[in-house]
């Protein structure tokens, strides 16, 4: 595979070119050289206007419903959404049947998954079953590929257990990875507590019970010296507990959706089950908490939370939907509409370079002779997401039909080419 990208503003902190506009060529899925003007003979030309190329961008948690619940989503249809996405590499979430919480499983995942366009990470159960009950087999699991562990969409209820698997996953460095959701407050919660909840007449879900868990976790991983991340969080008082848990030195890292960048709690008012997310969206002014975090530095990387579901588990009542939805191919688009001030470089940290330090994943970088590991994208772009360019199984998207501003454009990885030009 030889490919000569024209013209393209390199965006790579890690590189010596980074700020560059220049040609890339990549021969045999390697960077032979970066230059001014370069042809080559024979190699697919890759143009066009405002490109930008990032080293490959990184998903934390998404769920491909791969086994056993293959009609909301397969690593195949998974994977060609992360591709168009942007995403070279996607972490997927073990609430499966059976559950990933065992070495056969991950082995499973694996070798399924070698011949798709992105390389998938399995994230290990915690707990058998993903229940919370009782320790899975984690030490087998890391030897056999797991990338960190985590109940996925399953928030881990007990201390003890919580505890005892950071300090199981310390020798290794390994990191656990938590959705805050206390569900001992309101467990019948479907919307953030507040005049909108009231409005709607919906069972609320206060912030307390996410602040709670981060709290909790927080002194845990004090206590067991290990690492924790949080992913998904939706409120100002979180990011203050992070903040606080930096100053004393915690390992905790933290990373949230684009959904929760976006949105907020008063766009439920047309009952949207596309935005029935767990956890909740919060205020106009925890999103706003939540996008001064992005500025800051104080959230680490973008998680999409890609979480597909069919019509039959989306279009009904409310109360009765499932959580979650779809965002793999609209996530950067979300992210730059959402914050068009925060600059190109701050995006590949989240979405490319700091998932991977968390993981401990090489961070490749674009320079001659480094392995082409490629996300190409049109940050000025405007487009509208519709039906029938959705490669996920499921279409649950809440910015169908929307004006986006910034668009992935696929990716170049393993010697291959996914691009959508």
């Amino acid at each position: 595979m030889n490919i000569l990208i024209k013209q393209s503003r390199i965006i790579d902190p890690t590189s010596s070119f980074n700020g560059r506009t220049a040609d890339i060529l990549i021969v045999n899925g390697i960077i032979q050289s970066i230059g001014k003007t370069i042809s080559h003979k024979g190699a697919k030309i890759v143009d066009g206007k405002t490109l930008h190329v990032s080293p490959g961008w990184v998903d934390l948690f998404a769920d491909f419903a791969d086994p056993g619940y293959e009609y909301r989503e397969t690593l195949s249809s998974g994977a060609k959404a992360a591709a168009a996405g942007g995403f070279t590499d996607v972490c997927i979430v073990p609430n499966t049947r059976p559950a990933l919480d065992q070495k056969s499983a991950i082995e499973y995942i694996l070798a399924k998954a070698a011949a798709l366009p992105v390389t998938i990470h399995p994230l290990g159960a915690v707990t058998k079953n993903t229940e919370g009950k009782e320790l899975a087999e984690i030490y087998d699991m890391r030897h056999s590929g797991a990338m960190a562990f985590t109940d996925g969409t399953n928030a881990i209820q007990s201390s003890d257990i919580m505890v005892k698997a950071l300090q199981y996953i310390k020798p290794f460095k390994g990191v656990l990875i938590q959705v805050p959701d206390n569900k001992d407050i309101q467990p019948q919660g479907l919307v953030n507590e507040g005049i909108t909840a009231t409005r709607l007449g919906l069972q609320a879900k206060p912030a307390i019970a996410e602040e709670l868990l981060i709290a909790r976790d927080i002194k845990l991983a004090q206590y067991a010296d290990s690492r924790l991340h949080i992913t998904g969080i939706t409120t100002a008082a979180s990011v203050k507990l992070v903040k606080e848990a930096r100053q004393k030195k915690t390992d905790v890292t933290v990373s949230v959706t684009p959904a929760h960048l976006f949105f907020s709690e008063e766009d439920l008012v047309t009952y949207d089950t596309h935005l029935k997310l767990n956890p909740p969206l919060r205020t106009i002014n925890d999103r706003k908490a939540l996008q001064k975090g992005i500025a800051d530095g104080t959230i680490d990387c973008i998680a999409t939370h890609h979480i597909p579901y069919d019509t039959d588990h989306k279009t009904v009542e409310f109360e009765y939907a499932k959580y979650g939805m779809i965002g793999l191919q609209t996530a950067y688009a979300v992210l730059r509409t959402a914050l068009p001030e925060i600059s190109q470089e701050r995006w590949v940290e989240l979405l490319a370079i700091n998932p991977r330090k968390i993981l401990g994943l090489p961070v490749p970088s674009i320079k001659e002779g480094a392995p082409a590991s490629l996300t190409v994208f049109a940050p000025e772009q405007k487009w509208e997401l519709h039906a029938d360019a959705i490669l996920s199984k499921s279409k649950n998207s809440a910015f169908m039909g929307k004006q986006l501003i910034g668009k992935p454009l696929g990716i170049i990885h393993n010697n291959r080419s996914h691009l959508l030009l």
